[in-house]
């Protein structure tokens, strides 16, 4: 990585106007247990985030994560200090559905930071569900992050099947951007190229074994990632990632490869939401009753164009649940807050106590 300069890691004005004086700043390129990887234009290094920093930390959204930007002291000997976050530009986050061992049931992971473009890869053989990708494109749209949607290992049916998905998906999805590809057989892999841009950063999102890694290792042009053992059900390897990791391209991209998700439980996506779904919420805006849910009453136009054809009734029932998850996790948040308002009062009270002993 001799003579990397910081805008070859997507270091812009955003960043740099965000950047107190007196640190250098490095790129998280990849997370192990209790330490980072960072990268900058002197190198790599293996970082610690301060005994400071985890005290202040209030939740997972305040440590580091790939793709983040730090402020770091450089030690010597490739290891580093990580003395604080540089703001985000976007992030990608989602609520844990279950309980597992990095985290619990409704706690927030953060999947990449700073990502420009979101390829969202799913299998056409086994893997493929539009409710997926809305759900995805959810997510994407709050933080203003482009969605570009990968049909993989389409070498594993038939052409006329292909047809009929990619129209479903735009019959769903008006101006989503649709690349059919195969780690296999390589098609789609040059048009794939074409969409990442030097000193752009792109995250591949999907299930376990849908091909991200394989895709990255065409892309990279060796394999740099391990798949698993051939699979007796796909015939394809099995993937293994098991954290996330960034990768720079000999074009000057980078890219970001992920473990499986196995649900996509969404956090705070209300303003994507309105984006994805602008159809349904202005129908809305006409119904009956101002506060109408959509569900059962009288007088609602949303229903009406449901019942009419006009608006899928697959698509309204995804509306329906991404809607009422994101509402839910809104009011837990606020919920949140005022618990910590009172905790914050109940600590001032208590310190005022004590001067009274003193």
């Amino acid at each position: 990585m001799n003579g990397l300069r910081l805008e070859d890691l997507g270091y812009d004005q955003f960043f740099e106007s965000k950047r107190p004086g007196g640190f250098s700043v490095a790129r998280i390129a990849s997370e192990h247990r209790g330490s980072y990887e960072v990268v900058n234009q002197n190198g790599r290094f293996l970082a610690k985030i301060t005994g400071r920093q985890m005290f202040d930390a209030s939740s997972r959204e305040d440590y580091p994560a790939v793709g983040d930007w730090v402020m770091i002291t450089e030690l010597g000997e490739d290891q580093a200090v990580i003395n604080g976050i540089l703001p985000r530009k976007t992030v990608i986050k989602r609520k844990y559905g279950d309980k597992n061992r990095t985290g619990n049931k409704g706690d927030i992971q953060i999947i990449g930071a700073n990502i420009d473009v979101a390829f969202v890869v799913e299998s056409v053989d086994r893997d493929y569900s539009l409710n997926r990708f809305e759900r995805y494109f959810a997510i994407l749209k709050d933080q203003g992050i482009r969605p570009v949607i990968i049909l993989n290992k389409t070498d594993l049916i038939p052409g006329e099947q292909l047809e009929a998905i990619i129209s479903e998906i735009k019959e769903r999805f008006d101006n989503a951007d649709v690349i059919s590809t195969s780690a296999f057989n390589e098609a789609g892999i040059d048009q794939l190229r074409m969409y990442i841009e030097k000193g752009k950063t792109y995250c591949f999102l999907g299930s376990s074994g849908v091909g991200k890694s394989s895709l990255i290792n065409k892309l990279i042009g060796e394999d740099s990632i391990k798949t698993g053992e051939i699979s007796g059900y796909s015939g394809r390897g099995r993937h293994t990632t098991t954290s996330r990791e960034m990768y720079f391209l000999k074009s000057g991209g980078i890219v970001i490869d992920n473990p499986g998700i196995r649900e996509v439980g969404l956090a705070d996506v209300s303003s994507g939401i309105e984006d994805l779904f602008e159809d349904i919420i202005e129908l809305g805006k006409g119904c009956k009753y101002n506060n109408c849910t959509h569900f059962s009453e009288p007088g609602c136009m949303v229903l009406k164009a449901v019942k009419e054809g006009k608006i899928d009734e697959e698509r309204y029932n995804n509306y329906m649940n991404i809607k009422k998850e994101s509402d839910y996790y809104e009011m837990s948040d606020l919920e949140k807050r005022e618990k910590d308002r009172n905790f914050g009062k109940f600590i001032k009270r208590a310190k005022e106590d004590l001067k009274k002993y003193e």
